[in-house]
């Protein structure tokens, strides 16, 4: 393999679950990860209620908090189905501005707590993550009847179309054993290590999974004659949670497609500015 080959940009998956994601992005700096992890946070568009039609309340949550709350509930976003707020398109290829839902429920004769799963929608893709939010708590005789519209958006607008909770870019942890052949002496480098990833095998103290490692130097604290940790900052590791709006796989790939557009637009203004100058 030639050095060309070698410094190329790879990526790795780590771990990738129903709700988080753990990506390796070799020969990525941290400075380049960065740029993906503000876009998970700011830049990904997915569905939340926007406004909220109240044709009865008379429980004892105000219409404010009751609109504010339903607000908040993430919704599951299919992708690609529904138009953002100005998206400008022709014929019949106009995707739909917004999901229409609803909610009523009445407690008659005993209290009743209404819940996320209370929540009827239009189109069957679009829908609580969850069915256990608590929306509101009624006293017998108390009901609730409202009309929601969720629309498209991105976190840069506000918090509830964010669809991740957590968004971490890091550099790749380097661990180097100077003398592995540590004997007795090993036992409390092993135990000093939060997160156990140190382990003797055949009396030579090894390391295990090192991605998980934090670089918390406590290892190299204990034994700092034999230990010494670094962070190598020209790869990264890219880690986040997801609310449920997305699958961590279609927020990886949407995340991916807005760093090219925002690549794109930059070279295209770029070109833009530069032949401003060359013509005055």
């Amino acid at each position: 393999m030639s050095q060309e080959d070698k410094d190329m940009p790879k990526i790795k998956i780590l771990e990738l679950s129903d709700i988080k994601a753990v990506i390796l992005l070799e020969n990525v700096p941290v400075t380049i990860s960065n740029s993906i992890r503000r876009i998970i946070l700011s830049d990904i568009s997915t569905l939340a209620v926007e406004r909220v039609f109240i044709f009865k309340n008379n429980s004892l949550m105000n219409d404010d908090m009751l609109a504010h709350r339903l607000g908040l509930i993430p919704l599951k976003t299919p992708v690609g189905k529904y138009a953002l707020p100005g998206e400008v398109c022709e014929g019949d290829d106009c995707k739909p501005e917004y999901a229409s839902l609803s909610l009523s429920a009445d407690a008659e004769d005993s209290p009743l707590i209404v819940f996320s799963s209370d929540i009827k929608s239009v189109d069957p893709d679009v829908k609580p993550v969850s069915d256990d939010i608590e929306i509101v708590k009624l006293a017998p005789g108390q009901s609730i009847e409202v009309e929601m519209w969720a629309y498209m958006g991105k976190g840069r607008e506000h918090a509830k179309w964010t669809p991740v909770s957590v968004s971490v870019v890091r550099g790749v942890p380097v661990v180097e054993i100077i003398n592995p052949e540590c004997g007795d002496k090993c036992e409390k480098c092993v135990k000093s290590c939060p997160k156990n990833l140190l382990y003797v095998e055949n009396s030579k103290l090894k390391i295990k999974n090192i991605y998980k490692c934090t670089t918390c130097k406590l290892c190299e604290e204990v034994c700092p004659n034999n230990i010494k940790v670094d962070i190598d900052e020209s790869s990264s590791i890219l880690y986040f949670e997801v609310i449920g709006q997305l699958t961590p796989s279609e927020i990886l790939s949407e995340a991916f497609d807005e760093l090219v557009r925002k690549l794109d637009d930059f070279h295209r203004s770029f070109g833009e500015v530069k032949l401003e100058n060359v013509e005055a």
